[in-house]
């Protein structure tokens, strides 16, 4: 009896030995699973989503356009996200380490968002005049894009995406009569931006579209045969595809959609309306802010700034009031200098060479990826703004800086240096490019994107013009207040627009009353707004919380204190949702210490 009890727990204590170390094994291998989660995910996200894997170089899709608008494809959509939502579930994240929590967290909440987002019909307003894909298509035809134009394949590559999008454009139309039907339309100011925006693509000589600029530039290595082959076709393209979607578009939004389109201004009055703003407050600022707070501090931003703008005028000698002032330097000779848009990206040039001295001291860590500043195409330069355009990761591609210029007499350089803050350097191209070239990083965590932080670390960099040897001129500043007015006018006239019932006119009142911009640009910006509900709320709840930690820092540190360490953390993760920037910085801070 003796033995058979030593012998019980002689094999009760190999069970538990054996026990242990499966239980240890599983912890190990949780880790190295969810790495291999995060790696299939975003695998699976670029065949969903090929523009996305052409703008991130991934070129293995380059022919793919999908027609993402069908209810067919959302519910693939649904699927895809609640498959890793779920997959998510399966990991204690208490036994991973810090990158892979932060990582764990960003998915879940992509899939939590990505799957609420889909309850509402977006699909049933598909195309705007500020983003869209009739827009893209353009741009990616053009060569100047992100669709490649190098290889034979990437000529046939293009091919394919027309033959999507001609499919694309027809189920566009049928969704957007759905959305006729239960009023999920747009406003009629919004469908009068769009039609002007299909006429340049509805023309009787091939040669002369947009999309027939990749065989003009055609390599000279190419074989004649292939050379002849693509050039037959792409004019066979452009001519029964190309041409024939956007004249359908065109037709389409002033025949009958203009007809069904809204009076009033914004979304609210949509099935849903003020559900889906709330929605997508949250989406853009990555925070559980509702609508009437971001109105509320876009009211308390808007007085701040104003004072601040009222002491420069002063400072500049002018005699009148602020309004005065605003119509003194949009109207003076003395702020439109240039006479061609060659001298206009010169000049923008001549600032990034005038602070690039000063960048060492605030940047220990900065990108490979080169950068260029580049007229904005003319067939989008109509309703476009200035904007930055991220570099391929492998260098292939340089950054961009896109400047609209339909008109260099009239360019006013009043916000110039801002500007370049914002959209170039230290701003998007800093930000864009440092996450991208960051292999430590999970692949879908090097281009995630947030408003909040990519926008909100933007609007934080025209905050550096001083210590970077700009805003030596007080008019150069006072532009730099004028543009953060611009977006803490944003946080007021957005949720004014779509959840408490402003017009167009009321917004635009607002603005000519509160900064320097044009009307005309004033009204550009309002109607992008009423495009793209929430997205204006970003910027400024971003820039605010980076100020908020720097402050923070900056006196928990004291001598301690570093700035380029401080820029460099905040950049080293990429694009983060506000609260998990929040908690990593409040955490670095402790470090130092």
């Amino acid at each position: 009896m003796k033995t058979y009890h030593y012998l019980c727990i002689i094999i009760l204590f190999f069970n538990s030995a054996c026990n242990q170390a499966e239980k240890k094994q599983n912890e190990k291998s949780d880790i190295e699973n969810i790495d291999t989660l995060f790696e299939n995910y975003y695998n699976e996200r670029m065949q969903l989503f090929p523009l996305e894997a052409t703008s991130n170089g991934e070129n293995q899709y380059n022919d793919i356009l999908p027609i993402d608008i069908a209810d067919s494809y959302r519910a693939k959509l649904k699927t895809f996200y609640e498959k890793y939502k779920d997959a998510l579930a399966n990991y204690d994240r208490e036994k991973l380490n810090a990158s892979q929590k932060m990582s764990y967290y960003i998915l879940k909440r992509e899939m939590e968002m990505s799957i609420e987002g889909l309850q509402f019909h977006d699909n049933y307003m598909p195309i705007n005049q500020f983003w869209s894909l009739p827009l893209t298509m353009g741009q990616l035809g053009s060569g100047s894009g992100n669709q490649p134009f190098k290889t034979v394949k990437d000529y046939d590559n293009f091919l394919g995406r027309i033959n999507g999008f001609y499919a694309w454009c027809d189920t566009a139309i049928v969704y957007m009569q759905k959305g006729m039907a239960s009023g999920d339309v747009y406003p009629k100011i919004l469908v009068e931006r769009i039609i002007p925006q299909m006429q340049p693509m509805m023309i009787d000589d091939v040669k002369k579209s947009v999309f027939y600029t990749p065989i003009k530039n055609i390599p000279k290595e190419f074989s004649e045969q292939d050379k002849n082959r693509l050039t037959a076709a792409y004019e066979k393209a452009i001519k029964e595809q190309v041409i024939p979607s956007y004249e359908k578009l065109y037709k389409f939004f002033k025949f009958e959609y203009m007809a069904k389109a809204k009076n009033t201004d914004g979304i609210a009055d949509i099935p849903n309306g003020k559900e889906r703003y709330e929605y997508l407050v949250r989406l853009w600022t990555t925070t559980n802010m509702t609508p009437d707070e971001v109105f509320e501090l876009g009211q308390s931003e808007v007085k701040r700034i104003r004072a601040e703008m009222e002491k420069i005028m002063a400072e500049t000698g002018f005699k009148g009031d602020l309004k005065a002032f605003f119509k003194y330097v949009n109207t003076d000779k003395k702020f439109c200098p240039y006479k061609t848009p060659q001298e206009v990206i010169q000049a923008y040039n001549a600032i990034h060479t005038k602070m690039e001295p000063q960048l060492k001291k605030l940047f220990g860590v900065v990108p490979k990826s080169k950068f260029e500043v580049r007229e904005t195409e003319k067939f989008r330069e109509a309703s476009a703004s200035a904007e930055y355009n991220p570099g391929a990761p492998d260098g292939s591609r340089p950054g961009i800086f896109y400047v609209p210029v339909s008109n260099a007499v009239k360019f006013n350089c009043l916000s110039m240096e801002d500007l370049f803050l914002h959209e170039a350097i230290p701003g998007h191209h800093y930000q864009c490019s440092l996450q991208a070239e960051n292999t430590d990083l999970p692949k879908f965590r090097r281009f995630v994107w947030y408003g909040a932080y990519g926008e909100g670390w933007a609007l934080y960099t025209e905050s550096l013009g001083k210590e970077l040897g700009l805003y030596t001129d007080p008019y150069q500043y006072f532009g730099s207040l004028s543009e953060e007015m611009h977006r803490a006018i944003r946080l007021v006239v957005d949720p004014a627009i779509h959840y408490k019932g402003w017009t167009r006119e009321q917004a635009i009142q607002f603005s000519l009353e509160n900064e320097a911009e044009s009307e005309a640009d004033i009204t550009t910006e309002i109607e992008r707004y009423m495009a793209i509900p929430g997205q204006a709320t970003a910027y400024k709840v971003g820039q605010l919380k980076i100020i908020e930690l720097r402050k923070e820092a900056e006196k928990a540190l004291g001598d301690k204190f570093s700035i380029s360490k401080f820029h460099d953390e905040l950049l080293n993760d990429g694009c983060l949702p506000i609260d998990v920037l929040e908690t990593k910085m409040r955490a670095w801070i402790a470090k130092q210490k």
